[in-house]
C-alpha cells in the first residue's frame, strides 16, 4: 500500500516540475533564458538545444546575450529563434546574438495571466487522475481482500489528502506566476 503512495507523489512531483517548466518558458517582460529551453538548432544534422551551443547570459533586465562556443553556429541559431516564433526578433552583431524583450501590453499580460491559469489546471486535472487511478488499485486490494474497509478508509483520505497538497501548491505556482506577469 505504501509503494501505491510513493508512485502517485512521484508523479504528482512530475506533475508540477512539468508545470514549473512550461511556467518558466513564458515570458514575463523581463530577460529569462527559460524563453531558450525549447529552441533547438539543426547542427550538424542533429537538433541540439541552444543551451548547449552557447552561453546564455542576462546582462540586462530585459535583455538576453547568446554567445555561440563555435562562431560558424550564429546563424543557426538566429534562424532557429526566428524559426521558434517566440515572439522577439534576434539582433545578431557578427559575434553574439541580443534578444531585447519589449515591455509587455496590458492586453498581453492578462492573455498570459489567462493561460498560467489554462496550465495550472490541466496540472491539477493530471493530479487528480493521479489519485483516481491509486484509488482504483486501492479497492482492487480491497476485492482481492488484501486489505480491510478501514484500510481502504483511511488510505483514501491519505490520497485525498495528498491530492490537495499538490493541488495547493499548484495553485500557489500559479498565483506566484500571475503576480510577476502582472508587475510593472
Amino acid at each position: 500500500m505504501n509503494e501505491i503512495f510513493a508512485k502517485a507523489e512521484e508523479k504528482m512531483n512530475k506533475s508540477l516540475n512539468n508545470l514549473a517548466s512550461e511556467f518558466g518558458a513564458i515570458r514575463a517582460g523581463r530577460a529569462n533564458p527559460g524563453v531558450l529551453d525549447r529552441v533547438s538548432a539543426d547542427y550538424y544534422g542533429c537538433p541540439t538545444p541552444i543551451n548547449q551551443m552557447a552561453a546564455i547570459s542576462v546582462p540586462e533586465p530585459r535583455c538576453l546575450l547568446i554567445t555561440p562556443w563555435d562562431k560558424s553556429t550564429l546563424s543557426l541559431i538566429e534562424r532557429a529563434i526566428l524559426i521558434a516564433d517566440i515572439g522577439i526578433n534576434p539582433q545578431n552583431d557578427g559575434t553574439a546574438i541580443r534578444l531585447i524583450f519589449p515591455p509587455m501590453t496590458e492586453e498581453r499580460r492578462k492573455e498570459l495571466t489567462k493561460e498560467i491559469g489554462r496550465l495550472a489546471e490541466e496540472c491539477k486535472v493530471a493530479i487528480r487522475s493521479i489519485r483516481r487511478d491509486a484509488i482504483d488499485k486501492l479497492k482492487d486490494m480491497k476485492k482481492k481482500s488484501e486489505i480491510t474497509e478501514d484500510d481502504l478508509k483511511n488510505a483514501e483520505k491519505k490520497m485525498q489528502d495528498q491530492t490537495d497538497r499538490f493541488t495547493k501548491e499548484a495553485d500557489k505556482m500559479a498565483d506566484d506566476k500571475q503576480k510577476e506577469i502582472m508587475e510593472i
